[in-house]
């Protein structure tokens, strides 16, 4: 649906008889959310019979046809940029990205452009139906600047619909493998704390007794020197939840320069490695198509930066 305006033909059965209308239209318009095309039908671009249906809630009779006229996706403030991607998966629905380390998910300020949104924007080209009546990815999590992997994006409004309800209800499976300072005397376990924005600075994420509900389950994998490789999964999903987590039992990651402890020995370590992030890496990610409701399943391999890490501290 883009290089013009759409014209969609709906055939309604007997079967949506006594449905609202805007949950039939839905179902027979898999690219399109619910909330759009509410939208679209209040704004008079729904007809019937050559008459404009405005009315969303109103009841389907059932063997009805509608007209829908969907207006090109406006285009995005943000320009398309040559950016190498690895994508691992890709369908008119989604895609998956094994983001490298260094490189911004979604431009803000200080980082207007050579971002993820800039790399996908020019990779789907035409073929994002935008979200939202824009042409732009829909970015539904993110991952910081400095860790590595996998990432689920929308091209339009049904799939980031569907994959925005599965991370607000947590059925999503992540798992981070991350290296961490210092051994973990249990072999795993589970931090259940709040997160929330600093109060005593506002760049840092804390353990806040009224802020949101964060849970990570995690476990240990590899012994290293003084340090321990540890698989993360999360319940939910909070900016730097694995970071301020790990950090409050103990163990930070190994290079974070925010929440880490950086202890003399790793530091040396990383400066002979030139090593300057968090050691951080999103290795799995499964979720529930939005669209055919299949499980997809990825995985992704430590990068070479950290493999390098966690050899050095093998030995």
């Amino acid at each position: 649906m883009s290089g013009g305006d759409a014209t969609i033909e709906i055939q309604l059965d007997a079967s949506h008889a006594g449905w609202r209308l805007d949950r039939a239209l839905a179902a027979q318009v898999p690219a399109l959310s619910r909330e759009r095309l509410k939208v679209l039908t209040k704004a008079g671009a729904l007809t019937r019979a050559g008459k404009a249906v405005r009315d969303p809630a109103t009841k389907v009779k059932g063997d009805e046809s509608f007209v829908l006229v969907v207006p090109a996706p406006e285009p995005a403030h943000n320009e398309p940029q040559e950016i190498p991607l690895p994508i691992v998966y890709e369908d008119d629905h989604l895609l998956v990205v094994d983001k490298p380390a260094g490189l911004v998910v979604h431009p803000a300020a200080g980082n207007r452009d050579g971002t993820l949104v800039n790399a996908l924007l020019h990779h789907c080209g035409g073929s994002l139906s935008g979200i939202g009546g824009v042409a732009r990815p829909g970015i539904v999590h993110r991952i910081d600047k400095d860790t590595s992997g996998l990432l689920v994006v929308a091209k339009h409004d049904k799939a980031h619909e569907g994959l925005a309800k599965q991370f607000a209800d947590h059925s999503i499976d992540r798992r981070y493998l991350a290296i961490v300072s210092g051994v973990p005397r249990q072999a795993e376990g589970s931090v259940d704390a709040p997160l929330a924005r600093s109060a005593q600075n506002r760049k840092k994420i804390a353990i806040v007794a009224k802020g949101k509900r964060a849970v990570t389950h995690w476990k240990r994998l590899e012994l290293l020197n003084d340090a321990a490789l540890v698989e993360c999964r999360l319940e939910t999903g909070r900016t730097h939840q694995v970071r301020v987590h790990m950090a409050s039992i103990g163990h930070p990651l190994v290079g974070d320069p925010v929440y880490g402890r950086g202890k003399s020995a790793h530091r040396k370590l990383l400066n002979q490695l030139d090593f300057k992030r968090q050691a951080l890496h999103a290795a799995h990610l499964g979720f529930v198509h939005p669209v055919t409701k299949g499980r997809l399943s990825f995985d992704s391999a430590l990068p070479s930066d950290m493999q390098e890490l966690f050899t050095a501290l093998g030995v």
